[in-house]
């Protein structure tokens, strides 16, 4: 096998074979506006603390909210939430779209804020942050979790799928 270096749509198509659940981050930018955006790159760090990780790229609307906050949610979205995930990947957000998806956002006992209905919602205070390339990693602490019924929504190539049960 040769290798040549990758362009970025080749690495993009590549570190799409890597299947991955779908998140959505959200933070309150001030009282009773939240921010939010869809990520797929976040992943557990530490059992002991509790970490995870997510990237932020560099133009997203929630990364100053992030760096001023210091607090956020993690919603990890079931199957048949594909529309909640392709508003926040839009990151144009309106009041009138949000009821149409009838997304609803609801507070952790620490007060960050997670979308109702989610598989699991996960209140973090950022402990790090790393600009590295294009995005910022946030390290964050894990101060709650909240886990509902359900099966995960995956992104894999290019495209949503559902899990299956093998034969």
């Amino acid at each position: 096998m040769t290798t040549s270096p990758l362009t970025t749509m080749e690495f993009r198509k590549a570190l799409g074979q890597f299947s991955t659940g779908v998140t959505v981050v959200t933070a309150e930018r001030e009282p009773g506006k939240v921010q939010g955006m869809t990520a797929n790159s976040f992943t557990s760090v530490s059992l002991d603390p509790m970490l995870i990780l997510v990237c932020v790229d560099q133009r997203a609307k929630i990364l100053p909210v992030l760096h001023k906050k210091k607090r956020f949610g993690i919603s990890v979205l079931k199957s048949g939430q594909q529309a909640i995930s392709e508003y926040f990947a839009r990151g144009v957000h309106s009041a009138e779209a949000e009821e149409r998806l009838a997304i609803q956002f609801v507070k952790t006992p620490s007060g960050a804020p997670v979308l109702e209905n989610a598989l699991l919602q996960l209140s973090c205070s950022v402990v790090a942050s790393h600009l590295t390339g294009d995005h910022t990693i946030f390290v964050g602490e894990v101060e709650t979790a909240a886990i509902d019924e359900g099966e995960p929504l995956l992104f894999f190539r290019g495209e949503y799928r559902k899990i299956a049960r093998q034969p």
